[in-house]
């Protein structure tokens, strides 16, 4: 399945996935001590919703769109990170994870970006200036491991690729593997999309075999039923969350859930332990 990001800026995925990742940077910061937060496939850092990927597909309507006639006040954090990106009250432009994260960084805070495609980091560069961050143009899965233990005792890992490649799964699972060897405390956050269940169940018993104790999936499937052959939704895995995330996550998922659901359709988003 390819997920490229600039198709795709601003859809249902993009809405849970963010706002499920400022929860978590939001948690973790709780505590004083300084963060690294790492983005290994960062794209192209901004979006323009006007433009002809994102109008090619017109996703946007479903997801961002959607949340900003959204009243919870859960999803309110989600809202002011898309709209320090637009001069306008409604959104024009859509920021990746890593204007995301920039906006959550604290003085003490570290932020490491990466996107291999020339094109795309041409734009990353370009998009993170006035920032902080670090900007790389490296294999994913090697900037991965090399980051690893970080400077600092804590941080995150953010994995969101564009499933373009058939070994995509296999790579994130040795990756993953290796990294949790070198930085067994360390908060790993994976995307992924959801299409086939079977492909997806195959995946989470290979994943299982790592045996990491604290591995939390959240899951959003749009339809009450699959579609065939269709984008289902999407998920996270988060290796290692934080408590005071976990404990404020039913709420937020069922905002979540209701601003995002299809019409016709209830949806269901739910957080479950891979091992139980």
């Amino acid at each position: 399945m390819n997920y490229r990001h600039s198709f795709h800026a601003g859809n249902s995925a993009d809405v849970a996935k963010h706002s499920l990742l400022i929860a978590l940077v939001r948690a973790l910061q709780q505590k004083p001590g300084a963060l690294t937060l790492i983005d290994t496939h960062s794209g192209c850092g901004l979006y323009d919703l006007g433009g002809e990927d994102a109008q090619r597909t017109g996703e946007a309507s479903q997801g961002v769109v959607r949340v900003f006639a959204q009243p919870s006040p859960l999803l309110e954090e989600y809202r002011a990170a898309v709209m320090a990106v637009n001069p306008g009250a409604e959104p024009r432009y859509y920021p990746g994870s890593p204007r995301i994260l920039a906006q959550l960084l604290r003085p003490q805070d570290l932020l490491i970006l990466n996107e291999k495609h020339p094109e795309d980091v041409y734009a990353l560069r370009r998009a993170m200036r006035g920032t902080s961050a670090a900007v790389h143009q490296r294999d994913a899965y090697e900037l991965w491991l090399a980051m690893l233990p970080p400077r600092t005792a804590r941080g995150v890992v953010v994995v969101d690729p564009p499933y373009e490649q058939t070994d995509e799964r296999a790579r994130i699972t040795a990756t993953l593997a290796s990294a949790n060897r070198k930085w067994a405390h360390g908060v790993t956050v994976i995307w992924y999309p959801l299409k086939e269940r079977e492909t997806h169940q195959r995946w989470k018993q290979q994943l299982r075999k790592l045996g990491i104790p604290k591995f939390l999936m959240v899951e959003h499937w749009l339809y009450d039923s699959d579609q065939r052959d269709i984008y289902n939704g999407a998920g996270l895995f988060i290796i290692n969350p934080p408590y005071a995330f976990t404990q404020a996550l039913p709420p937020l998922l069922e905002a979540l859930r209701a601003a995002l659901a299809p019409e016709g359709h209830r949806g269901q988003i739910t957080a479950d332990w891979l091992g139980d």
